[in-house]
């Protein structure tokens, strides 16, 4: 097992053989044992540069190989080829996937249904909230919420999953020994522990602007559809979203005011025939028969058996001081000290109890957004 997994890995390592041509290499050869064994007039046959066919019998590669699995090894990652029975099923559809993903948390994640949710790195106080309400929603009948890990909406989609102790994926951009932004070290090993995180990059290698694309094609490839939450003109969601198109993946987003730089993608996609989303149902809609019957019956299976916990009852001042917040902006505690008219004493005790009663969450600088 480890030396088959070796030449997948030594394959993936080999420079000048992208995802498109090690794919090429495999339906040829048949194996990449096969690939390092074919002679150097076989490998010019089928169309490689000399020094691409030489990089292939120097032993370089299985060297590196052998280098990159035992740093996984200490990471505690796994390697999955792309004939593993555990390699995201829609992945291998797409026109170049990578022939191996290196995973770390709990890999049977990849088998299950998948969708994404990006957005921009700079959202709106409501974009955020409505992608932890989209991915808590989903992720809680059963979808694995797929994201790139990064600041804003994607972090968001993973928050949102995790809260609901559903199933996460994060798709680095980077090897799995950086975490990327650095500020979500926390949430990497929350999402270890309740998804996996995923990478087709080796250990070491950096957060380059070049990786990222490849990046977007995993994360739309391995999923059924990509919700998008925000995004300007110039944004790599939007990237997502096209490859998401040409994968023949369902497309969605949730739209925005037309005055906001952020609604431009959305709204775009929407104008371009997405699927205009308002909440979990509208995805559920569009997904194959088999995965939408399977989250409708586990619906109603849970309405007489497990009821939704009711929401905690609010008493008069909570309730005002709940009247004084937004959804789609913040308030900061100045302003509702001036306008609630309470003391700072009793304020903060009325902000943490609808803390903790799940009715509004804390934004940096002491400022505050009602949940949806």
């Amino acid at each position: 097992m480890r030396a088959d997994a070796r030449d997948w890995v030594a394959l993936s390592l080999v420079t000048g053989v992208g995802s498109r041509t090690a794919g090429r290499l495999l339906e040829h050869f048949g194996s990449p044992t096969d690939v390092f064994a074919a002679s150097r007039s076989e490998l010019q046959a089928f169309g490689l540069e000399d020094e691409v066919i030489d990089r292939i019998h120097s032993g370089e590669p299985r060297q590196q190989a052998d280098e990159e699995l035992a740093k996984l090894g200490r990471l505690g990652a796994e390697v999955l080829t792309f004939e593993d029975p555990r390699y995201p099923p829609l992945l291998r559809r797409i026109y170049d996937p990578p022939i191996v993903l290196y995973a770390l948390g709990q890999v049977d994640v990849l088998t299950a249904p998948t969708l994404a949710i990006v957005g921009t790195r700079r959202p709106s106080p409501y974009g955020v909230n409505v992608a932890m309400g989209l991915a808590r929603d989903l992720a809680g009948r059963g979808l694995a919420i797929v994201s790139g890990f990064a600041r804003g909406i994607d972090a968001a989609a993973h928050r949102g999953a995790l809260e609901a102790k559903g199933r996460t994926i994060a798709v680095f951009g980077t090897g799995l020994d950086i975490v990327y932004p650095r500020e979500h070290r926390a949430l990497a090993e929350e999402i270890r522990q309740q998804g996996v995180l995923l990478t087709e990059f080796p250990i070491g290698v950096s957060p380059l602007p070049q990786n990222f694309p490849f990046r977007n094609r995993i994360i739309s490839g391995m999923s059924l559809g990509v919700v998008v939450v925000e995004a300007a003109q110039q944004s790599g969601s939007l990237i997502t979203a096209r490859l998401a198109l040409e994968q023949d993946r369902e497309v969605f987003a949730v739209p925005g005011p037309i005055t906001s730089p952020r609604s431009y993608g959305p709204n775009y996609l929407i104008k371009c025939g997405a699927k205009l989303v308002q909440y979990w149902r509208d995805v559920v809609e569009e997904l194959p028969v088999d995965v939408r019957k399977e989250i409708l019956r586990r619906e109603s299976e849970a309405t007489p058996s497990a009821p939704v916990q009711p929401e905690l009852p609010l008493d008069e001042h909570e309730q005002r001081v709940l009247e004084l917040l937004r959804f789609d902006a913040p308030t900061h505690i100045d302003e509702l000290l001036l306008r609630s008219g309470l003391a700072v004493p009793e304020l903060m005790r009325i902000l943490l109890e609808l803390e903790v009663k799940d009715r509004i969450r804390q934004l940096p600088g002491k400022q505050f957004v009602k949940k949806l």
